[in-house]
């Protein structure tokens, strides 16, 4: 099914740059003024930020937690209802990726170095600080500690990013509109997304983009600062983490102007090669049989404490340890998915709807699963046992766990290699997946554009990083990414029913369309018939004729 729609175009042609000048210019203006406000009232800024935080957890958590939920759910009918069998693209469309490139790319471009950086952290963090079962026994709180760790890293993280790039993906593909952000509203606001609610949308899109990506490569970077620390004796400090900026962005460069076929596939691949190699070394030289049994009891506990923890609202318990950790972390996905929704949609042409929704949905999920079980499920055994290193550890630094969690396995040096490089890569992934988002709706959506859009905004990341980290305002930075996600969350709400009505109307149009070629296949096989007996007829009524002429008039004999 592929239904055109009547736009209007955006783009203009500025220094050879192809661009919805609105956006272009108004996104650059308001992260100018973002980092001059942050950088020069910081104090203010990270005061005044915290009030609107602690404002929005409490009394928005509720939408959040609503929301969430509402997705899976969204998810779910749209994968087993009648509108599963639709293909991205169109009948014919055939995917662009194997399954392997595809599914490489959206888990490196959604999971990002969080998956390296909280899979020892917030188990650890969550048994000091129980959400739910402080004074109970330490088991109990271990595995409460796993299971929402499984929450916050889990299924409804991904049911926010499927929504928004199933939406952009359908409307791409299927109505040939352009990849941002205001496509997805095209069944509810119409031509309109092309006015000032779409430059809104898509400047929105453009920042949060920009700001997240920015916080991400900030934090990242002290992570991998601490790894050179541990393994080669880098000293750990603000020059050396601007160099590593440097040298991210660097790549990160290289990468954006080599393209998605090229430089972000080769790199999501290292992503999860190197990965799957840590977690390989981890699982043979560390506590094997554990690990197993560990994946298996964290699933069957997450699953049966599913729909009581993803509804957990703190109502009664007078407490704020959801506030300020599962709002958190509904806040951040929401305010990351118009760029992994964006990416995740560009590079799944060819799928259908089902395969996309289980794919993106369930198997990252599992494979997060897996690694916290193997790393943070080994932790929190070994402080059960009474090792406390892991909490020392967790308390001084969280960037540092890591390296002092493979100092307890043998070959303690190549797992610390492998894990800075890994950090390396999934930030690098981040920046040229992210350059290439924000040069997609900067530039109105077009697929191809020159390949030195993309490096602008590869190098604009890692600027904004390097001025952030120098003169502080990051965890200001982090704050107002986070509060970000309550109007997106919203936003969602309405793509969700945009999507629907979309793909109810084109699934309605092409059974109207069915039918009618069922009916005129249907008269022209009728009179097909028709014509055949016609024939028949003709053919009976001359035959008898032959035969009079061809018999012999015995009159005359």
């Amino acid at each position: 099914m592929s239904i055109k729609v009547t736009r209007k175009e955006s783009t203009s042609t500025f220094l050879g740059l192809i661009i919805n000048k609105t956006v272009f210019f108004s996104a650059i203006a308001v992260v100018i003024c973002s980092i001059g406000f942050t950088l020069i009232f910081e104090e203010e800024a990270d005061y005044y930020f915290g009030i609107a935080q602690t404002f929005v957890s409490a009394h928005g958590g509720w939408i959040y937690t609503l929301t969430v939920n509402l997705f899976i759910v969204f998810c779910l009918y749209m994968a087993f209802s009648k509108f599963g069998t639709i293909r991205i693209g169109g009948k014919k469309a055939k995917p662009e990726f194997s399954m392997w490139a595809w599914f490489a790319m959206l888990f490196s471009a959604g999971i990002g170095n969080g998956l390296v950086l909280f899979s020892i952290a917030d188990p650890v963090r969550d048994f000091l600080n129980p959400p739910r079962l402080a004074g109970e026994e330490p088991a109990l709180i271990a595995q409460e500690a796993i299971n929402f760790s499984f929450l916050h890293h889990g299924i409804h993280g991904w049911a926010i990013y499927s929504v928004v790039g199933l939406s952009l993906a359908y409307f791409t593909f299927n109505r040939k509109m352009p990849l941002t952000l205001r496509s997805a509203f095209y069944p509810l606001l119409g031509n309109r997304i092309y006015g000032w609610m779409g430059d809104v949308i898509d400047i929105m899109a453009v920042i949060t983009t920009l700001f997240g990506l920015a916080t991400t490569i900030g934090f990242g970077v002290g992570q991998i600062n601490s790894g050179l620390t541990h393994v080669f004796g880098v000293p750990s400090s603000l020059f050396y983490q601007v160099i590593i900026i440097i040298g991210v962005t660097l790549a990160a460069t290289i990468s954006a102007f080599s393209g998605v076929n090229k430089g972000v596939q080769m790199l999501s691949k290292l992503n999860v090669r190197v990965a799957a190699t840590i977690f390989l070394l981890v699982l043979i030289l560390g506590p094997t049989t554990f690990i197993f049994k560990s994946y298996i009891q964290n699933l069957g506990s997450y699953v049966v404490n599913f729909i009581d923890m993803s509804t957990w609202t703190e109502s009664l318990s007078g407490t704020d340890w959801q506030k300020t950790r599962t709002i958190m972390y509904w806040g951040w996905w929401i305010s990351w998915s118009p760029f992994v929704g964006t990416f995740i949609a560009r590079i799944s042409k060819g799928r259908t709807i089902k395969e996309f929704i289980l794919c993106v949905l369930i198997l990252p999920a599992l494979v997060t699963f897996l690694w916290f079980s193997a790393f943070g499920g080994t932790t929190m055994r070994d402080i059960l046992l009474g090792d406390t290193v892991m909490i020392a550890a967790v308390n001084d630094n969280i960037s540092t766990a890591l390296y002092v969690f493979f100092d307890k396995f043998p070959l303690a040096i190549v797992l610390k290699s492998l894990g800075v490089i890994l950090i390396c890569s999934f930030i690098i992934t981040s920046a040229d997946s992210g350059a290439l988002v924000v040069d997609s709706i900067t530039s109105g959506g077009k697929l191809k554009t020159p390949p030195y859009q993309r490096v602008i905004w590869a190098v604009a990341t890692g600027l904004i990083a390097s001025v952030l980290m120098y003169g502080g305002g990051l965890n200001a930075l982090q704050t107002v990414v986070t509060i970000s996600g309550l109007p997106f969350a919203i936003l969602l709400i309405m793509m969700c029913l945009s999507l629907l009505r979309g793909v109810r109307e084109d699934y309605q149009k092409a059974e109207r369309k069915e039918k009618l070629l069922e009916r005129e296949t249907y008269r022209k096989n009728i009179l097909h018939l028709v014509n055949e007996e016609r024939e028949e007829k003709n053919l009976k009524k001359i035959e008898p004729e032959e035969e009079t002429e061809k018999k012999p008039n015995t009159t005359d004999l």
